[in-house]
């Protein structure tokens, strides 16, 4: 196949950047290219999700992942394929993890050189942890059964083209807490007659950053951020509650139940001892991405046959950020790739954030060459 056609699609899907499970026309335009070279498709898998099947033999299944959903961003830049949509872009190049997705599967159709069946997986509503579970709650993994799943996502600050993961942990578990401290308010000039959770909340806030400095393994890593405070009084009026919301990253269940019930002990003992009361609700929002040694070594094995040895990095250091393929690898061995996008490019997230179209052939030919390792064909076995 001719690369400038994987460049077209990335360019093509970056126009048209849709928010999670809203992906109407991101799916048709993926259901055509997938329908056109072959496949079988099968659309509305947990809500807007694509699952392509390509079968080649009697071997077993794996699955190869994109996400397709962008950001509530407005982009910035005269690029010619800039956003359609305002106030929406691919601001984290789900655009290039869709177009290698595709590229891989045209790659595999004209060349083949495996036995068995490639599931290729589109999965929605990524950036708030609700794709994966959508897919899996829509039964993705008994219609689709995979004995292994892998995906990429592009790193910016990684020299480009160059590929990096790790066995174990390679990115965080999120979960979010919120604090509602309940006392009395009234007048700021009658401090003496309220309970004022402004002064509770504040010293929630400082008592928060023991949890991990004082609770937590120094060797397990973790992090919780208090991200906004907000209150129901005015400017003379001492509030009668504050919310405090919050942000905590983990890598294991042991490290997140302290997390959590700290939060819970501290909050609500804080506000006992000054006359008032907590009210805690702590969520889990994104599984960590635990990689399996095993799916690990056979990305490692096509990593160092895409790109030269020194290029690959198999013990790269964990990243805080988190990912719906965690919810993935709750259920199914797997291994998530990071994918260099330039060691100065633009930060994730940022609306002059753009996906290098340099590294799509280095991600096309790397879930290639993953599935003929791990699904060989005759020759090969």
């Amino acid at each position: 196949m001719h690369f400038g056609e994987v460049i077209q699609w990335r360019h093509d899907l970056h126009r048209i950047p849709e928010l999670g499970l809203q992906e109407h026309r991101t799916s048709d335009y993926l259901a055509g290219v997938l329908d056109g070279l072959g496949l079988r498709v099968t659309r509305h898998v947990g809500g807007t999700g694509i699952v392509a099947t390509l079968r080649n033999g009697d071997g077993p299944a794996v699955g190869l992942r994109a996400d397709m959903d962008g950001l509530p961003l407005t982009e910035r830049g005269d690029r010619d394929y800039r956003s359609q949509h305002d106030g929406v872009m691919h601001a984290c190049g789900h655009d290039g993890h869709m177009a290698m997705l595709l590229g891989a599967a045209a790659v595999l159709v004209e060349e083949r050189g495996f036995d068995g069946t490639v599931e290729m997986i589109l999965q929605p509503a990524e950036e708030h942890g609700l794709g994966a579970k959508a897919m899996l709650a829509d039964g993705l993994l008994r219609r689709f059964p995979v004995r292994a799943m892998f995906g990429i996502h592009n790193m910016p600050g990684h020299p480009l083209g160059h590929l990096a993961t790790r066995a174990g942990g390679l990115m965080a578990g999120e979960d979010n807490f919120e604090i509602r401290v309940v006392g009395r308010g009234g007048h700021a000039a009658r401090p003496q007659m309220v309970v004022d959770p402004i002064v509770i909340a504040a010293e929630i806030v400082l008592a928060l950053q023991t949890v991990v400095a004082r609770n937590v393994d120094p060797a397990a890593p973790a992090v919780v951020s208090c991200t906004e405070i907000t209150t129901d009084g005015a400017r003379n009026a001492i509030p009668g509650e504050v919310v405090i919301r919050g942000d905590t990253r983990s890598f294991s269940g042991e490290v997140r139940a302290v997390i959590e019930a700290n939060i819970r002990r501290l909050a609500e003992g804080i506000s006992a001892a000054h006359g008032g009361r907590a009210v805690v609700r702590y969520t889990h929002e994104f599984e960590p991405t635990i990689n399996d040694a095993q799916a690990v070594a056979a990305a490692l094995n096509a990593a160092r046959i895409t790109v030269p040895p020194e290029h690959v990095d198999g013990d790269t250091p964990p990243w805080t950020a988190s990912e719906d393929f965690g919810a993935f690898l709750r259920e199914v061995p797997g291994c998530f790739m990071l994918l260099g996008n330039g060691a100065d490019s633009t930060p994730l997230h940022s609306p002059d954030y753009d996906f290098d179209d340099g590294a799509l052939e280095v991600g096309v030919r790397y879930y290639v060459n993953l599935v003929r390792g791990v699904l060989p064909g005759p020759s090969a076995s």
